[in-house]
């Protein structure tokens, strides 16, 4: 029949065993604090993100994109500003030949205030004001809600101050408006667009 040692029997009491017993818990301990030191080493380096080279890797990469991409963006405007330009010119002519044509079909006054003796406009705000039409019953006929901003002209300047103009007495290729009528509307200038033609000639 087996019998229970005594603590004494097993040796708990003795001096020896505790010595080894505080040994071993102060080496727990030690390898307790170190863990949280390499805990703390750890997340410390987590929370402070990327290192000065990857940082400066990022900013190389990011001004290279920006490099290349610039131009495109920058092509890309102009191209949306040429489209632009294209559209209000249509805009503006076919108002243009719209006066004219009513005028030669007497739907308004051949001797009309706004009307020049070639049955253009005057100016550009004849087209937006309105002629008064021919007939008994007073109406008016408008050809333009507005007058469109030049998208290559000067921002600070009325729509009608921003575009250039022929009359139907000017020579072709006159660099001067001889303010009879607006048989012709353009864009001032010599820029050039990205086919290389320039903006008065479109």
């Amino acid at each position: 029949m087996r019998t229970l040692k005594t603590s004494e029997e097993l040796g708990v009491r003795s001096p020896r065993f505790w010595k080894f017993f505080r040994l071993g818990s102060q080496t727990e301990k030690i390898l307790n604090s170190k863990l949280r030191i390499q805990d703390s080493e750890f997340q410390h380096l987590h929370e402070d993100g990327f290192t000065l080279v990857e940082m400066l890797v990022v900013i190389a990469i990011l001004a290279i994109l920006a490099a290349v991409t610039m131009p495109y963006a920058e092509t890309t405007v102009r191209r949306d500003k040429e489209l632009e330009l294209r559209r209000d010119l249509r805009q503006m002519r076919s108002a243009i030949d719209r006066f004219h044509d009513d005028w030669q079909n007497g739907v308004i006054p051949k001797l009309g205030t706004g009307t020049s003796d070639d049955g253009f406009p005057k100016t550009m705000d004849v087209l937006v004001e309105g002629v008064e039409l021919s007939g008994p019953k007073p109406s008016k006929q408008k050809y333009m809600r507005r007058i469109p901003e030049n998208p290559f002209g000067g921002k600070g300047l009325p729509p009608e101050e921003q575009w250039a103009f022929h009359s139907y007495a000017d020579s072709p290729g006159s660099a001067f408006w001889g303010g009879q009528d607006v048989y012709d509307v353009y864009c001032p200038g010599d820029e050039r667009a990205l086919d290389g033609s320039y903006y008065h000639d479109w």
